[in-house]
């Protein structure tokens, strides 16, 4: 147990301490094949929550989930240039098979735009055909240089949403009726607050007319991209033959979009909460919400009976959907478990011991902030919802709280780099939505992105930090993962 304690600290090496928490609390681990990761029990089982919230509202906006091949042929990657291009780098391909040389190279998945535009060619004819929603969850591949634990892998698991539609206006709602999802998840249930906006054009999906995203400040003022959707005009599908007759018995291009999320929102939900202790989950997709420790002595059976019952009593008022555990192991210490589940971020911790039971009470430990607190055992497992909320909340406001301290408004490329000389922060500047002037900002400081022109701050003529023209848009500056 005493390598489980030697964690990192944030302040001494952050990258580090993510790297301890992810491999101590056993979310993951590196697997013999470079860039690639074995998710382990628990890391799995917070993914599963991530995705079955994400995929109730999937399913909730009319999407139906399907599945595509993981491997592409090259002639297909080829139809569309942009496309192609954007992810050539990072593509792996399969050359041989069977024992023989492959008369066409085979993409394995880098994404599916190309399969699925080949394949809807074949399927969509007529106007009553539309609109198709569909989506699926599977693993991809891009060869990545520098990789992180569910941050940037060489295979990842992801969602990938793709659409089809009659009108423009239709493909654009579509857009952002998928990025609100992202966002309700991200805010509502992974606690992490989030600003949206449109991808600049160097930053923009290969392929597509407009990218726009969510961006999440994590706790060492760094940003992480949380969920990206994509408009793609009739880009693809004039690419690919995608036609269908109108109303009017015209041939029609319809217009397209896609949208997805990954695992990296694991990474996310470490690095936005935790703390030198591990990891700090939010409620809604902790695997288990609630430890409940017995703590007994061995030559004492008067006692431990007595703390078994107040045990059963929890579980049996314990609401059906609550996810408790009893930490029963032999041969700990109770110390040793408490560090135990604080690593893995557990909401909230009941310790039962004779002690309190005399006087009718518990211990009640919460992992957001480390308060303990002797409460009545009467009428604490029905309790445990309110608390979960409450736990919830806290951890959202604590991360807004951070957001709102890191954030700054900065009118000259003096206050950029200023605002940026002792820590990371999220800067906000009014900028024009060119090539010139987006290269100006990142020449000044080292790192610096623009990650969105942000949807809430519409451009008011301010003059852009960069060119001192007005400005059409405020961008939201930052480091990124």
């Amino acid at each position: 147990m005493a390598d489980e304690k030697r964690i990192t600290a944030q302040s001494e090496d952050f990258d580090r301490w993510y790297t301890d928490v992810v491999r101590r609390a056993e979310l993951a681990d590196y697997s013999p094949v470079r860039g690639c990761m074995v998710i382990r029990p628990y890391g799995y089982a917070l993914w599963e929550n991530i995705q079955r919230a994400l995929d109730d509202m999937i399913k909730r906006t009319g999407h139906e989930n399907m599945y595509f091949p993981l491997f592409i042929p090259e002639s297909y990657l080829q139809k569309e240039a942009d496309h192609v291009e954007g992810f050539d780098p990072q593509v792996a391909w399969v050359t041989r098979g069977g024992g023989k040389d492959l008369e066409e190279r085979l993409a394995v998945r880098p994404t599916s735009e190309t399969i699925i535009c080949s394949m809807y060619a074949d399927w969509i004819h007529s106007w009553r055909d539309l609109p198709v929603k569909i989506n699926q969850w599977c693993n991809v591949v891009r060869w990545e240089h520098r990789t992180r634990l569910f941050l940037r892998t060489t295979e990842f698991l992801w969602q990938e949403g793709h659409t089809f539609h009659q009108l423009d206006s239709e493909a654009a709602e579509e857009v952002d009726t998928m990025l609100d999802c992202y966002r309700e998840l991200t805010e509502d249930w992974l606690a992490i607050p989030v600003i949206k906006g449109r991808k600049t054009e160097s930053e923009k999906f290969p392929g597509a007319r407009y990218t726009v995203s969510i961006e999440a400040m994590m706790s060492d003022g760094w940003a992480l991209q949380s969920g990206t959707s994509h408009h793609l005009g009739q880009n693809f599908t004039r690419a690919y033959g995608i036609a269908y007759s109108d109303r009017d018995n015209q041939r029609q291009h319809p217009f397209q979009t896609s949208w997805g999320l990954s695992a990296r929102t694991v990474g996310a939900v470490i690095m936005a909460h935790g703390d030198d202790m591990g990891l700090i989950l939010p409620p809604r997709v902790a695997p288990i919400q609630v430890i409940v420790v017995p703590i007994t002595r061995s030559n004492d059976e008067a006692g431990a009976a007595v703390v078994d019952e107040a045990v059963a009593q929890i579980e049996r008022a314990c609401p059906a959907g609550v996810r408790v555990r009893v930490d029963r192991r032999d041969g700990m210490r109770p110390g040793e478990k408490y560090a135990h589940w604080e690593l893995r971020g557990v909401p909230l911790r009941i310790v039962v011991g004779a002690k309190d039971l005399a006087a009718g009470n518990v211990t009640l430990v919460h992992r957001v902030d480390g308060t303990q607190e002797t409460v009545p055992l009467a009428g604490l497992g029905a309790q445990l919802p309110e608390l979960l909320a409450a736990t919830q909340q806290a951890i959202f406001e604590r991360a807004r709280t951070r957001l709102d301290e890191r954030s700054v408004e900065v009118a000259t490329l003096d206050e950029l780099v200023a605002a940026f000389a002792e820590r990371p922060v999220f800067a906000t500047a009014p900028m024009c939505n060119t090539e010139e002037c987006e290269n100006a900002l990142k020449g000044a400081v080292h790192a610096l992105t623009v990650r969105v022109l942000r949807a809430d701050r519409p451009a008011t003529g301010a003059p852009c930090i960069a060119c001192g023209q007005p400005a059409d848009s405020n961008a939201l500056l930052a480091r990124s993962y």
